[in-house]
C-alpha cells in the first residue's frame, strides 16, 4: 500500500466501482426514514465552474451524511436545458440549440462524475427531452381544464435584445431583463398566462408553514405577493359636457377614509380608457405625449419617488361618491396599470407623489386627515364641509390623525389605529358605491415566449372553434429539429409545424407557435425525479408521496421570487388535482452564497469563471471539494482563491499517512501502560464526533473540517509523545476509523480507499454507520474559568468540571490575585457562569 496520498488513480478507480455496484441507486422503502436532498438543477451553459463545485459539494455532503445516519436518501441530478441562452449561443456558434445543449450536458455530467457526487444517475433527466416536456404540455392542458390558463391582450414587458416577452418577476433592478440586462419596454400583445393569482392568499399564508426557510426569502416572497387591504370604490364618469353617465371607473385604495380629500383622478398611460376618451379632442396631443413618454420608461423608473411626475388633463371628470364633487381626470406617468385597477383617486394631502403632482400642476390639496397637535386641527376640528383647499405643508402626511372636512366622519380618529377606514367602507357598502377588498401586487404569470428553444404550447387556433387544446393522446407536440435559429427562424416561420387540423371540427387550423417560459419546466422537475422513467403517468402518486416534500433544497437567493414561488404554485395545483398529498414542495431551504472573482459573481455571461480541471489534475477532486467547503460558511459569499488548496491537500496527506501507519500495526492484547494520554485522546475523539455531527446538521461545514484537523493533531501528538510500547493501538485504530468515517462525506474517494483497501472493510464506507459518541465521554474532567473583579480578569481558576457553584465561589475568593484586588473592599456579589466565568463585585 502506498504510504503517500496519490488521488488520481484512486478517484477514477472508485467512480468505476460505485457505478458497477449501483451504490447510489435508491428505491422506496417504507420501513426506513427518508431524506430527499436536492440542489437546483443546473443550466447547461458550458462546463462547471467553482460556483457549481461549491453548490453541488454542499448537497453531496448532506446526502452522504444522512445516508450514513441510516436514512434512505434520494439525491438526483438533471438539467434545466431549454431556454434563450442556448438559442443565442447556437446563433453565435452557427449551430443548433440541441447540439450545443446536449454537448454541454455531457460535459457537465462527466465533470459531476469526476467530482464524485453521489447521484442516482438512473433518474437523470433534461427538460428538453421529449419524454420530459411531454408532461409539461400535459400540465398546461390540465391547468387549462381547471381555468388556470388564460390568453389575453395586455401591456407586457418586452426585451428588445432577447426579442421576447418577460414575466414581471423577470424584470429586475432598474427595469432591466434578468438575462441580458437590456432595458425592458412595454408593448401591447396577446399572450398566455397562468393564473397564479388564484393562489395568492394561500401562497402568502403558507409562508408561515416554512420554518426551515430563511426569513429573508420568505420576506421577499411576501413583499412580491403584496397583500393590501382596503376598498374598491366606484366613481361615475362624466361625459364631455360634464354630465354624469352610467359608466363607472373603479379604484382600489387602502385609505378610503381619505376619499373626502380626493381633488383629482388619475389614469395610467396604458389604461384602455385613455385613448378612447381623448380621441379627436383638443386634449389628445398633450395626453399622447405623456403616454409616449411613459412607454419609453421602465415601471421602476416611473414609480420612483425621486422622479419628476408628468401628466395631462384628458378633458373629463368623475364624481366623487362621498360628496358628489366633480374632480378632473388626468393621465399620469407614475400610475401603473399593474397595480390595482390602473386608476387612482388622488389625495395629495396624504400621498407624497400626488402632493408633488398637485404642486406641479396647481391642483387643490385639501386637508382631510390632520394630526391632533397640528395648529390646523383647531381650525378644522368641527368643520364637516370643505373650507380649506390648500395647505402650507412641505410634504404630505396623513398616516395617523383625525378626520376633518369629511362630512359626518369629521372628528373620527383614523389611520392604522383609528376607525375611520372601517366606518367609511361600511358607509360605502350601504350606499352601493364601494366595498371592502383585498388587492395583491402579484400578477398572473406570463408564460409565452416568442423563441424557438422551449416547450411548445399545446394549443390550436381554429377559425371556427376558437382556441382548442391539443388532445392528450396527441402529446407531445414535438419541437421540430429543422428550425434554423442562425437565420432568425422561430416556430412561426415553420409551416410544417404550425399547419394542422382542428381536433374538434377537423377543419384547417394553426398550431400555437409560442413556447413556454422555461420556469414552467423547473417548477415541477423535483417531482418527476421521484418516478423519472414512468411513461404512463407524470409520476406514481405513492412514489411522490414517499419521497416528497424535498427535505433539503439548495440553491441561490436569486431564485427567491421566480423559481421558488412558481414551484410552490405548481405544487398547490397538483395537490388540488390529487396528484400529491402535500402543499409545499421544499421543507428546508439553504441559499448558498456566491463564489466571486475580483468581487464579481462567477458567471459564464461575465466571462469570469474559474474551471476546476487544472486543480483536479494537480490535487484531485477530494481536495477541491474539501477546500471549497472549508473556505467559508455555505450561506456566505466567498472570494475565490486557490492559495489554501495546497494546505488542504497536505492535510489529506497527513490523514493518509496516519491511517496507513496505524493500520499496519498489530493490535496487542496487553493494555496500554500510559493511560492518561489515551484518556485525553479518547475524550477528543468523542468531542470531535459530536461537533462534526452538529456542525454538518447546521451546515457549518468549515468548522466541522477544523474539528477533524484537531482530532488528527491530537492523534499524531499521541503517537509522537507516547512510546510505542505504551500506546493503545486499539484506540488508535478507533481514532483512524473515526477520521475516515467523518471525512467520507467530504472526500469520498480517499475515504473509500482507506476504508476498503487500508482498513480492510469489505463494504463501502458510504454504507457504513456514522460513528457514535457519548456526551459524557466528551466532557473534560476539569475546566478553566476566568475570574473577574469589578469587570477585569484578575485570575484563572481550574476546577473539577462538576464542581458546584458554592465550591467555585469559595475557590475563586481564595485565589491570591483575587484577595489582592479585593483587599479593603466588601464583596457584594459573586456571579458564576458555569464552566466559563466567575464575576466578583466589590466596593
Amino acid at each position: 500500500m502506498a504510504r503517500s496520498y496519490e488521488p488520481h488513480d484512486i478517484e477514477v478507480k472508485w467512480q468505476s466501482v460505485w457505478d458497477a455496484e449501483g451504490l447510489y441507486k435508491v428505491s422506496e422503502d417504507p420501513a426506513r426514514p427518508k431524506k430527499y436532498v436536492l440542489e437546483m438543477f443546473p443550466y447547461p451553459s458550458g462546463d462547471i465552474h467553482m460556483g457549481h463545485v461549491r453548490n453541488y459539494s454542499i448537497g453531496d455532503v448532506i446526502a452522504r451524511y444522512w445516508t450514513m445516519r441510516g436514512t434512505n436518501v434520494l439525491h438526483p441530478i438533471g438539467w434545466d436545458s431549454f431556454g434563450l441562452p442556448a438559442e443565442n449561443a447556437a446563433i453565435k456558434s452557427d449551430s443548433h440549440p440541441a447540439t450545443w445543449t446536449y454537448a454541454n450536458i455531457e460535459k457537465q455530467a462527466a465533470s459531476f462524475r469526476r467530482m464524485g457526487f453521489s447521484y442516482d444517475w438512473d433518474r437523470r433527466l433534461a427538460s428538453s427531452d421529449e419524454e420530459y416536456y411531454r408532461w409539461g404540455q400535459w400540465i398546461f392542458i390540465k391547468f387549462w381544464e381547471r381555468g388556470l390558463v388564460e390568453r389575453k391582450s395586455s401591456p407586457v414587458n418586452w426585451c428588445p435584445s432577447c426579442m421576447t416577452v418577460l414575466a414581471n418577476e423577470q424584470v429586475i433592478g432598474d427595469g432591466v431583463c434578468w438575462r441580458c440586462k437590456s432595458v425592458v419596454q412595454k408593448r401591447e400583445l396577446e399572450q398566455w398566462y397562468f393564473k397564479i393569482t388564484e393562489y395568492a392568499q394561500e401562497l402568502l399564508d403558507d409562508l408561515d408553514e416554512l420554518p426551515g426557510w430563511p426569513e429573508r426569502v420568505k420576506a421577499m416572497q411576501a413583499n412580491w405577493i403584496g397583500r393590501s387591504e382596503g376598498a374598491e370604490v366606484d366613481f361615475k364618469l362624466c361625459d364631455a359636457s360634464g354630465e354624469p353617465t352610467d359608466e363607472t371607473i373603479t379604484v382600489f385604495t387602502t385609505r378610503p377614509d381619505t376619499l373626502f380629500g380626493c381633488s383629482f383622478f388619475l389614469l395610467a398611460p396604458e389604461h384602455p380608457l385613455v385613448a378612447r376618451l381623448v380621441e379627436g379632442t383638443e386634449y389628445a396631443p398633450s395626453v399622447n405625449e405623456v403616454v409616449a413618454g411613459a412607454a419609453k420608461e421602465t415601471a421602476i423608473d416611473r414609480s420612483s419617488t425621486d422622479k419628476e411626475k408628468n401628466g395631462a388633463f384628458i378633458g373629463r371628470c368623475v364624481v366623487n361618491p362621498v360628496n358628489g364633487e366633480k374632480v378632473p381626470v388626468w393621465v399620469a406617468d407614475y400610475v401603473l396599470m399593474e397595480y390595482g385597477t390602473g386608476a387612482v383617486m388622488a389625495v395629495p394631502c396624504g400621498d407624497q407623489r400626488d402632493f408633488e403632482f398637485a404642486r406641479k400642476y396647481g391642483l387643490p390639496i385639501p386637508p382631510v386627515v390632520v394630526p391632533a397637535d397640528d395648529p390646523l386641527y383647531e381650525q378644522l376640528k368641527d368643520q364637516t364641509e370643505r373650507v380649506v383647499t390648500d395647505v402650507d405643508w412641505d410634504v404630505a402626511h396623513a398616516d395617523e390623525g383625525i378626520m376633518v372636512q369629511s362630512g359626518q366622519f369629521t372628528g373620527t380618529p383614523t389611520g392604522k389605529h383609528g376607525e375611520g377606514v372601517t366606518k367609511v367602507i361600511a358607509w360605502l357598502e350601504e350606499r352601493g358605491q364601494g366595498h371592502a377588498s383585498i388587492n395583491f401586487r402579484l400578477r398572473d404569470w406570463l408564460i409565452s415566449r416568442q423563441r424557438y428553444w422551449g416547450n411548445p404550447i399545446p394549443a390550436i387556433h381554429c377559425p371556427s372553434c376558437g382556441l382548442v387544446p391539443v388532445p392528450e393522446a396527441d402529446l407531445p407536440v414535438v419541437l421540430p429539429a429543422d428550425v434554423d435559429v442562425t437565420k432568425g427562424e422561430t416556430l412561426a416561420d415553420h409551416p410544417e409545424f404550425y399547419e394542422t387540423t382542428c381536433p374538434a371540427c377537423g377543419g384547417a387550423a394553426r398550431r400555437e407557435t409560442d413556447t413556454m417560459d422555461t420556469f414552467t419546466c423547473s417548477s415541477w422537475y423535483y417531482l418527476r425525479y421521484c418516478d423519472a422513467r414512468n411513461d404512463a403517468a407524470i409520476w406514481d402518486k405513492d412514489k411522490a408521496d414517499y419521497w416528497m416534500p424535498v427535505d433539503q433544497y439548495i440553491g441561490g437567493i436569486e431564485h427567491a421570487i421566480l423559481h421558488l414561488l412558481y414551484s410552490r404554485f405548481f405544487t398547490k395545483v397538483f395537490r388540488d388535482m390529487d396528484l400529491v398529498d402535500f402543499a409545499e414542495p421544499f421543507t428546508n431551504l439553504l441559499t448558498q452564497g456566491m463564489v466571486k472573482l475580483d468581487g464579481a459573481t462567477m458567471s459564464k455571461s461575465r466571462g469570469n469563471v474559474v474551471a476546476p480541471e487544472d486543480m483536479i489534475a494537480r490535487y484531485g477532486a477530494d481536495a477541491l471539494r474539501a477546500y471549497i467547503l472549508f473556505m467559508a460558511p455555505p450561506d456566505k459569499d466567498l472570494e475565490w482563491s486557490q492559495d489554501g488548496l495546497d494546505g488542504m491537500y497536505r492535510f489529506l496527506g497527513r490523514v493518509w499517512r496516519y491511517v496507513t501507519e496505524v493500520a499496519e500495526e498489530p493490535v496487542s492484547d496487553s493494555p496500554a501502560t500510559d493511560a492518561e494520554p489515551a484518556k485525553v485522546l479518547r475524550r477528543e475523539r468523542h468531542r470531535v464526533v459530536g461537533k462534526v455531527e452538529d456542525d454538518i446538521e447546521r451546515f457549518q461545514f468549515n468548522t466541522a473540517l477544523s474539528a477533524m484537523m484537531e482530532l488528527l493533531n491530537a492523534a499524531t501528538d499521541y503517537r509522537r509523545t507516547v512510546p510505542e510500547e505504551n500506546r493503545d493501538v486499539s484506540l488508535e485504530r478507533e481514532v483512524a476509523t473515526t477520521l475516515v468515517l467523518l471525512l467520507a462525506p467530504y472526500v469520498p474517494h480517499m475515504a473509500e480507499e482507506l476504508w476498503r483497501e487500508v482498513l480492510g472493510v469489505q463494504t463501502s464506507v458510504h454504507r457504513a454507520e456514522w460513528p457514535v459518541w457519548d456526551p459524557m465521554a466528551a466532557a473534560a474532567d476539569e475546566v478553566e474559568m476566568a475570574v473577574q473583579v469589578n469587570g477585569k480578569v484578575r485570575a484563572r481558576l481550574v476546577v473539577d468540571a462538576g464542581a458546584s457553584e458554592d465550591t467555585v465561589r469559595e475557590l475563586a475568593l481564595a485565589l491570591p490575585k483575587v484577595a489582592e484586588h479585593t483587599e479593603g473592599l466588601t464583596v457584594r456579589k459573586v456571579l458564576v457562569v458555569p464552566r466559563k466565568l466567575v464575576s466578583i463585585v466589590a466596593n
